[in-house]
């Protein structure tokens, strides 16, 4: 289980940085936002994945940041998939959210069970 956590965490912390960089910055992310109905919370979705990244890995030190971060990214998908159902996306362009928020929850179920 802890081999686990170690993999889910590392790749949850480079994905959002990926994701969260793109989403700052990528034209393609000002299309899908605006296709969404959500321009306006781009950069804040942006802003909050790259923070969610560091605090992720933060948390390898500071336990408690750890849980916030993975609460946050958890909570934060959760919308990313109610969002893609409501604008009908397929299920092959809903599962990354999909796949992250379980990703998190157990990355948060793991840091309040076992590492505090």
């Amino acid at each position: 289980m802890a081999l686990a956590f170690q993999i889910a965490t590392g790749l949850s912390v480079l994905l959002f940085l990926y994701y969260g960089v793109d989403c700052l910055f990528s034209d393609g992310m000002v299309v899908e936002f605006e296709r969404y109905g959500l321009s306006r919370f781009r950069r804040l979705t942006g802003s909050v994945e790259v923070l969610g990244a560091v605090g992720l890995a933060v948390g390898y030190v500071v336990p408690a940041v750890l849980v916030l971060a993975s609460a946050g990214l958890t909570a934060l998908m959760a919308l990313g998939v109610m969002t893609r159902v409501r604008v009908r996306d397929p299920l092959w362009e809903t599962l990354p959210a999909a796949v992250l928020m379980a990703v998190n929850a157990f990355i948060l179920y793991h840091a309040l069970t076992v590492r505090i």
